[in-house]
């Protein structure tokens, strides 16, 4: 990859302007491996390659542009298009924001599908009917059939809009159980907003000790997804 397509994707993924010294300290590596001399060389080379880039970015073609904000860079919408931009963003569906339960349920469902109500209380170790009717309200998951045993209990599945939301071409493309913990929890640090809900009221030492071993998840939304698109039109509207 040219290293203007290695700064243009960085560009393109902060959430803040990001530095010439912090777009060098990222492609350092690569840098150096194509023949620059020392990290003197480098930067210059990331500079230059900065501004080849924003000069690409300032041609009519792009309805985009690479600009200087705060003492570093990022992508943001040319005057010009706005207010098509706002339009655009006024019509989006606004983000998903899910209680801990919600999510914890969710994750079940989408690993374990189809599943019911009584299996996924037994793997999280505390009563989860109550969260169901949220996520069919939010319509990631549906009813799909009923599981031919005693009292035919109704097996739960995730939606198309489940996918969509989490940008995924199907199931198969989940990813394993330990890396989504592992998004949950950042996205959690990274103080996702979580709505409050009242279907469930359980002590927290409570419900840590009676977590399932394989699914102790503190779980919360990444999919792009949940806010790809919500990220990405603030990525690319400026002030």
């Amino acid at each position: 990859m040219s290293l203007k397509a290695q700064l243009e994707a960085i560009i393109y993924a902060a959430e803040t302007p990001i530095s010439a010294d912090q777009l060098f300290s990222l492609v350092r590596q690569s840098v150096l491996a194509e023949g620059a001399a020392d990290n003197g060389e480098g930067k210059s080379r990331v500079r230059a390659a900065l501004e080849e880039l924003s000069a690409d970015y300032a041609g009519q073609d792009h309805g985009i542009e690479i600009r200087q904000v705060a003492g570093g860079y990022r992508m943001s919408t040319k005057p010009e298009q706005h207010e098509l931009v706002r339009g655009f963003a006024k019509s989006l569906k606004p983000p998903i924001r899910l209680s801990l339960p919600a999510l914890e349920t969710l994750a079940v469902i989408a690993y374990k599908q189809p599943v019911t109500v009584p299996e996924i209380s037994e793997i999280r170790g505390v009563d989860s009917g109550g969260v169901i009717a949220t996520l069919l309200d939010r319509k990631l998951i549906t009813t799909g059939g009923r599981k031919q045993v005693i009292g035919r209990p109704i097996l739960y599945k995730t939606t198309k809009e489940f996918l969509m939301r989490f940008g995924l071409k199907d199931v198969n493309e989940l990813p394993s159980m330990e890396e989504f913990e592992k998004l949950v929890a950042e996205s959690f640090q990274s103080e996702l907003p979580i709505e409050a809900e009242n279907q469930e009221r359980v002590p927290e030492q409570n419900r840590a000790d009676s977590h399932s071993p394989d699914l102790n998840v503190e779980l919360s939304h990444r999919a792009d997804s949940e806010d790809t698109v919500e990220h990405d039109a603030d990525l690319k509207s400026s002030a």
